[in-house]
């Protein structure tokens, strides 16, 4: 034999051994994995012992020639139990014997049997019973017309329907057992578990008599009230009302329902608790909440939300997509006709709609007034036009939008078509009335300064520019476009739009935040601030100085402050007016006369139009149109 030869019948033989190792292996696994088989039934040696029995003969030439006949108040005791009927066939050959009529059997004082009809097999301590079955054990009491009960196992089979009774629950089957020993049972097709707060319906069902615990292992229902539970796997306390399910279940309660891959429900506080994937939707009033967490309690209608939680609003043809960190409702006047919610969204705020998207810290909305509030650098966003301020307020009516208010540092900006010019409006407020979800009038009112571009009627092209300083400003629209501006006394001016200054174009405040802006429902996810330097400044407000009584008048704390010890007190410059020394809080009233509304600008522009008087015109240098304004100006767009 050569030595290829030795080396290909060496591995050959290698390779077998491995096969077999393989097998054993795979065989002890599976071995390993199989269930604990039932210990072997035990064959007792013990006679089943006749106590009494008023009659007794044999019928050697009828049905039954091998049994002894046995007829009144017949007794038979047999391993610790105790049998009682009307009459008896005896085998003594077998062991067993057969009952009629009044059948009882008694094991211990815990578990007693009647029916009208039973088989005992004293080998394998079998008892067939039969005919309006009763199975009393402790507390529990199983209904049936057939049961086989194993004194061995201590377990009862009914088949062909049962009904078990406890303490506070009636459970009806077409199949099941009972185990005497654990005190737990299994039910089989068409299961109904009725008590007097819920009824659950299942296929299958396994209950802890002791703890009153229903372990659901198949689709079920429970239904409690206006509540109903749908879920496939879970446990349920009956007696404490609690609920733990899982396998993608549901609960649904007054158009309300609340789905999640686990939940925990109370029914007697009202908590749920939702884990995964959890979905809430109120069809009543068209709105949805998703999250990974949840917590509702029905009874004071507060929610808790957070984890990747979105609410979605579906009132409108296009729904409405919103997410924060974490979401809070609350209810107030609840089960009454004045009921009402607010609801508290907090921490990177993102909202989605295809005709409208907002960017805020947080949010809070009331259902009482149908308002909405955002706070700290909100953003709006509509078609081509971008809002923004300190705070804004949004009013609905019939789930649209009815007027909106910008408080503090407001700022509207339209991009035109051309995306390089913007219309702009800022002010210290701004309201926006709408009819039918259509912008419909603009008010600016403190401060306002406007940058406003004409446009050609046949072509739309852009002809002259308007740059605007006034106190306050209207803008009524129709169909989105300008009908008529109308400003009190204001200074502005008109540039040809070749000759607009640079410095013009864009209002100082001037932001534009594209990339901040929602793109689609998912991006709603991916928070994107404000680039440095572009937030709100941080403007402090004035306020009433503290006031006290001392010796019976009053006295202003600032007043009873005295100066640092050695620090330096200002003083005016040699030969500085009066007038110009700093007051109280830091600021000159040179000053304060030169920022007040007013005072008026270095340049007071305002576009020029049909009702301005040609002898206020003058025409500047470079081929600017300037105009100071006397009289109140109504101005309209060329279109």
């Amino acid at each position: 034999m050569t030595t290829n030869n030795r080396i290909k019948v060496l591995f050959s033989g290698h390779r077998i051994l491995i096969v077999v190792l393989l097998c054993l292996f795979g065989l002890s696994v599976v071995q390993s994995r199989q269930p604990n088989k039932k210990k072997p039934r035990k064959s007792t040696n013990e006679r089943v012992y006749l106590v009494h029995a008023d009659v007794t003969n044999y019928d050697m030439f009828g049905d039954n020639p091998t049994a002894q006949v046995l007829k009144g108040r017949v007794a038979f005791r047999h391993n610790g139990a105790r049998l009682f009927c009307d009459s008896a066939y005896l085998y003594q050959e077998s062991n067993s014997f057969k009952a009629f009529g009044h059948v009882k059997m008694y094991q211990g004082d815990t578990l007693s049997l009647f029916s009208d009809y039973a088989y005992y097999d004293g080998n394998d301590q079998m008892a067939e019973a039969r005919y309006n079955v009763v199975l009393k054990h402790r507390g529990t009491t199983l209904y049936t017309d057939s049961l086989n009960y194993d004194r061995l196992y201590g377990i009862g089979y009914f088949f062909e329907g049962g009904k078990m009774v406890d303490k506070k629950n009636v459970l009806v089957s077409d199949w099941g057992e009972y185990d005497t020993e654990t005190r737990n049972a299994v039910f089989n097709y068409n299961v109904n578990l009725k008590n007097p707060k819920f009824v659950l319906t299942t296929d299958t069902l396994h209950y802890d008599t002791r703890t009153s615990m229903a372990h659901i292992v198949g689709p079920s229902k429970i239904t409690s009230g206006k509540s109903t539970i749908y879920t496939s796997q879970g446990y349920y306390d009956t007696n404490k009302e609690k609920a733990r399910l899982y396998g993608r279940s549901r609960l649904t309660n007054n158009g309300k329902e609340l789905t999640g891959d686990s939940l925990f429900y109370n029914e007697k506080t009202g908590i749920s608790q939702g884990f995964h994937n959890v979905v809430y939707k109120d069809s009543l009033n068209k709105n949805q909440l998703n999250s990974n967490y949840f917590w509702y309690n029905e009874k004071t209608g507060f929610a808790f939300a957070t984890d990747s939680a979105v609410m979605m609003d579906f009132s409108q043809r296009d729904t409405l997509y919103l997410h924060s960190d974490t979401m809070k409702v609350y209810t107030f006047n609840i089960n009454t006709d004045s009921v009402y919610r607010v609801a508290h969204c907090y921490n990177k705020v993102r909202a989605f709609r295809p005709d409208v998207q907002a960017v805020c810290d947080s949010l809070i909305y009331n259902t009482k007034d149908s308002c909405l509030i955002m706070y700290k650098d909100p953003i709006t966003w509509n078609a081509n036009r971008q809002l923004l301020g300190e705070v804004i307020e949004v009013f609905m009516k019939d789930s649209t939008i009815d007027r909106a208010h910008v408080i503090n540092q407001a700022l509207s900006i339209e991009q035109l078509p051309d995306s390089i010019h913007f219309n702009q409006i800022s002010s210290r407020e701004m309201f926006g009335y709408f009819e039918n979800g259509e912008i419909r009038k603009t008010e600016a009112i403190g401060n306002v300064l406007a940058v406003y571009y004409l446009e050609e009627d046949k072509d739309s092209s852009l002809t002259n520019m308007a740059y605007i300083e006034t106190d306050t400003m209207r803008m009524f629209m129709r169909n989105r476009q300008l009908e008529t501006l109308w400003t009190c006394k204001s200074q502005n001016v008109m540039y040809p739009i070749t000759q607009t200054p640079v410095a013009k174009s864009k209002l100082p405040s001037f932001a534009w935040f594209d990339y901040v802006r929602p793109l689609d429902k998912n991006d709603i996810f991916v928070w994107r601030g404000k680039k440095s330097g572009t937030e709100l400044k941080n403007i402090p407000r004035r306020s009433a100085p503290l006031q006290h009584i001392s010796s019976g008048s009053v006295v202003s704390v600032e007043s009873e402050v005295k100066p640092v010890a050695g620090a330096e007190q200002s003083k005016p410059a040699d030969g500085a007016d009066a007038k110009q020394t700093s007051s109280a809080d830091g600021v000159s009233e040179k000053q304060k006369t030169a920022g007040s509304p007013e005072s008026k600008p270095e340049s007071a522009p305002v576009p020029a139009s049909d009702s301005v008087k040609d002898s206020d015109v003058q025409t500047a240098s470079g081929g600017e149109t300037k105009t100071e304004a006397k009289t109140d100006v109504e101005l309209k767009d060329n279109k």
